[in-house]
């Protein structure tokens, strides 16, 4: 199972058209683009998860780079999201003096 990392979409991208998009290459399992939670609007990115990982790689070298409505995809292995320090006081990131 390959979880592929798809950015810089087009705000206008579905679900369904990213699916049709990868099934060109192989069995698409699970299609997510991902949407402000405030807003419910695309944030630009999603994922496609695809079982056999010969087609997923197909896939991410056949699409990476290509110009789909006027932006370049980058697309590749999604990487496993890692635990990152977090700052003291708990928000913001600026500390006021």
């Amino acid at each position: 199972m390959k979880n592929i990392f798809v950015g810089n979409l087009s705000f206008s991208v579905t679900e369904d058209y990213l699916r049709s998009l990868f099934e060109k290459y192989g069995a698409v399992d699970r299609v997510n683009i991902v949407t402000d939670r405030d807003t419910g609007h695309a944030r630009g990115f999603g994922f496609v998860e695809m079982s056999n990982d010969a087609e997923a790689m197909k896939a991410i070298n056949s699409l990476n780079g290509i110009d789909l409505e006027g932006r370049t995809l980058n697309v590749n292995e999604a990487r496993a999201k890692t635990d990152r320090p977090r700052s003291q006081g708990g928000g913001g990131g600026r500390k006021r003096w």
